[in-house]
């Protein structure tokens, strides 16, 4: 189970063509369309500052900064005195109640986001924030609060004390990405890193309606990966996401992270290499490679480690400024979905500086299961002008639309076999300063694609933050 290969069924080539074996859409269902619905503004003095390469506002990797539950659309920033907000609208509205907690964000890092998540066995919006490998702040509101939103006074009363831990249950003192993910059966999971960048574990804590457990560690930062320039002996596994199908089965693509930068072909790059694909029919008790062979168990000492076998679906040297953290999706079938990007080797085999190089030449690609079981991967098209992360909607019809930075919007259908790639929306008009964070939990409610931006500023003076809306096919 410990040796390192790329599954030989899924070997692809940089691009593929136009494929057969995404499946067949019927004659009738439409091709990937948006239609501007409508605008709002969150905030006109949210907090701004750069770091990272992006803003604590918005990160896509956020899981979730807005979302939609039973007719009412949340969301939750940092303002201009660094105070969290947190906000709801009935669908439609145009305008945002809002109420601060009490909590300011404590350093400038624009990884301290604040993630959203809802229990629907009781009712309760559950935030944790302001984290970076260091401790967590965690606040729930009162239960049956997104039961009964009409008739519940949006006031600072609903939700209880800040808390620096789970409801009692501390997990580590160096926490990274806060991700809830909600289960089939109405619970709540929360994903998290344990450690540091290049030396991390992934991790999950679980709320049943009446309390938090800990499941544990279920990726192992330990093991040995070479390159062709050198040796590494730590790591993390950055998650592109982690998200339940329709039919309960838990998916999630990742990319490693070495620690050592002997690894690159110069240290001006990143140490990101190849994506991988685990997936879970326990609630994550267990993951399975796309074979599935078990290859790790939570909470046990055999987690999954780069050195098992099976893991990797798209091969990659470190010597391309992959990108962490990018997105992911599944369709109706349950075929798993993601967005990479990097610079292909086309613009050479070696980046020496990953923010410039991928800003000159990074693209990102549509990588994607197919029906009768093998991967196919095809790019998009279009500059990424940016060293940022792009996000993946499907819509009812499996048509899949990558929300590129600057909130430019590109789509493919399935008919196609997603190879059809086009702009959609070209941002203009929005300012918006990179990275968008989109309410993937409202698409599949009522075919409204929301995307939150914040328009670009300079230095430390706040900006405002929006909310556009897209209608995609009905």
């Amino acid at each position: 189970m410990k040796r390192r290969t790329v599954l030989t069924t899924a070997l692809l080539g940089a691009v593929a063509g136009p494929a057969l074996t995404a499946g067949t859409a019927r004659a009738a269902d439409p091709g990937p369309s948006v239609t501007q619905s409508g605008t709002t503004q969150l905030d006109s003095q949210a907090l701004y500052f750069v770091s990272y390469d992006g803003l604590v506002n918005n990160n896509s990797f956020q899981k979730n900064g807005l979302l939609t539950h039973r007719g009412y659309q949340y969301a939750a920033w940092y303002t201009a005195d660094r105070s969290a907000v947190v906000a709801r609208r009935a669908l439609g509205a145009t305008t945002w109640s809002k109420i601060t907690l009490a909590h300011k964000l404590k350093s400038s890092d624009s990884h301290n986001v604040i993630s959203l998540g809802v229990s629907r066995t009781d009712g309760r919006l559950h935030l944790n924030m302001d984290s970076h490998s260091d401790g967590f702040f965690y606040v729930k509101s009162v239960a049956g609060l997104l039961d009964n939103a009409a008739s519940t006074a949006w006031t600072s009363a609903v939700f209880g004390s800040v808390q620096t831990s789970l409801d009692g249950l501390a997990l580590t003192t160096q926490f990274t990405y806060p991700q809830f993910v909600a289960t089939p059966a109405g619970g709540l999971q929360l994903s998290y890193r344990v450690g540091v960048s290049g030396n991390g574990r992934n991790a999950l804590a679980e709320y049943n309606g009446s309390a938090w457990t800990a499941l544990g560690e279920w990726s192992a930062s330990t093991g040995t990966y070479t390159s062709a320039h050198g040796s590494s002996t730590a790591r993390n596994m950055y998650l592109h996401g982690i998200d339940y199908d329709t039919n309960g089965r838990l998916h999630s693509f990742f990319t490693w992270r070495e620690q050592n930068a002997a690894v690159m072909c110069n240290a001006g790059g990143i140490t990101n290499h190849d994506t991988g694909y685990v997936y879970s029919t326990d609630r994550g008790r267990s993951w399975r490679n796309d074979a599935g062979t078990l290859v790790g168990t939570t909470g046990s000492s055999d987690t999954v480690a780069v050195t098992d076998a099976g893991l990797v679906v798209d091969s990659l040297d470190p010597d391309h400024s992959l990108m962490n953290q990018e997105s992911q999706a599944t369709d109706s079938a349950g075929l798993p979905h993601a967005i990479i990007s990097y610079v292909p080797g086309r613009f050479g085999q070696c980046t020496t500086n990953y923010v410039t190089d991928r800003a000159a030449n990074g693209r990102a690609f549509h990588l994607r299961k197919n029906a009768s079981g093998g991967w196919t991967k095809t790019e998009i098209p279009i500059a990424l002008n940016s060293s940022q992360r792009t996000r993946l909607v499907l819509d009812r019809y499996d048509n899949a639309y990558a929300i590129l930075p600057f909130g430019r919007i590109a789509g493919a259908s399935k008919s196609s076999g997603h190879t059809d790639w086009r702009l959609l929306f070209d941002g203009s008009g929005l300012n918006a300063f990179g990275e968008v964070v989109i309410d993937e939990t409202r698409v599949p409610q009522d075919g409204i694609l929301s995307v939150m931006y914040q328009e670009k500023s300079s230095g430390t003076t706040p900006s405002a933050l929006r909310v556009i809306d897209f209608r995609l096919p009905a």
